[in-house]
């Protein structure tokens, strides 16, 4: 993910202003802070995290403001107290790595509200937010055991979401074939776009004809990798539409509407009910997590796979398909 030095400045703007206005002034105002490991700008997960940011604003009406931020936890701590000194009641931070960061500032804000994405956590005022990517992954694999010969998977970092995610994929090809064979890597950041292609090619080199890149702001580095590498060669759109960078071979999309989630999360709280546990979203929330096929490529996904696939998904939405169990 490129850091955006503009947008940042914006975001600290937008803390000044905070600070500058009398506390007494907007004593009423309910304000919601973002912090996000790369730049908005850019289609993916941070984009995921902003429009969260933006539905919490337009629907309930809060004060928003956000940082961009690098993959640095001195700089995750400084953002959270920032936020929380200055009234902000829910501070997201959008990603695993700022768990370990909002536990430590929790501690002194007791009143405020730190929530966490793809983290499992509830203590106190920590609440992990997970969107259980192993079920339309599972699917994936599904159908990548089904049409195809071996799969790559592309990772940024070797953290639970990412996991999770690939362990789904990984049992849903397995379900159909378990000699499936699926190569994976992780390229060790979230930002290289030249490393992610580098690996989906190493990959297809090596036979892979399903590839699903997985690595946040570097994702669409795989997805250059696979349009350069043919029209057999397919993939999955995931959690935002790549669909423009490799029109010949996407067969389907995978999206969270993460953001009305989200806001579900933080009306809950602005009415005085917080989660009790851990919010976990799934294929059982279509309005968090839809997975589509596309009709309009070279390539489409058979009726009777699609069939296969839904009867799938249903189960899985019902709790009678463990996706993510090693």
């Amino acid at each position: 993910m490129k850091f955006s030095r503009r947008l940042f400045l914006e975001g600290l703007s937008a803390l000044s202003i905070a600070v500058a206005v009398p506390a007494m002034a907007h004593a009423e105002d309910f304000k919601m802070g973002l912090l996000v490991p790369g730049s908005v700008s850019e289609e993916g997960w941070n984009r995921i995290g902003f429009n969260a940011l933006k539905g919490v604003e337009s629907q309930l009406g809060a004060k928003i403001s956000y940082v961009e931020l690098q993959q640095n936890p001195a700089s995750f701590e400084k953002a959270f107290r920032d936020y929380a000194s200055q009234g902000y009641k829910v501070i997201l931070g959008h990603g695993f790595e700022f768990q370990d960061a909002a536990l430590e500032v929790a501690q002194d804000y007791p009143d405020v509200y730190f929530l966490i994405s793809s983290s499992a956590i509830h203590e106190g005022n920590v609440i992990g937010l997970n969107t259980d990517t192993s079920q339309p992954f599972y699917l994936m694999g599904v159908i990548a055991a089904r049409m195809g010969k071996k799969a790559g998977l592309v990772g940024g970092m070797e953290i639970p979401p990412i996991q999770q995610a690939f362990a789904g994929f990984k049992n849903g090809a397995r379900s159909v074939n378990p000699d499936f064979p699926i190569s994976e890597a992780y390229i060790g950041n979230f930002t290289d776009t030249t490393a992610a292609k580098e690996a989906a090619l190493s990959m297809i080199s090596q036979g892979a004809d399903f590839v699903v890149p997985n690595a946040s702001g570097a994702t669409v580095g795989g997805y250059q990798a696979i349009a350069e590498s043919g029209p057999d060669v397919r993939s999955f759109s995931i959690f935002s539409d790549f669909t423009q960078v490799a029109p010949n071979n996407i067969l389907g999309l995978y999206v969270a509407d993460y953001a009305q989630g989200v806001v579900e999360v933080v009306k809950s709280i602005k009415d005085g009910n917080p989660p009790t546990q851990n919010v976990v979203f799934g294929l059982k929330d279509p309005k968090v997590i839809s997975f589509t096929f596309r009709d309009d490529g070279p390539v489409s996904v058979p009726q009777e796979i699609r069939a296969e696939v839904k009867a799938i998904s249903d189960r899985i939405a019902a709790g009678e398909i463990k996706t993510d169990g090693e």
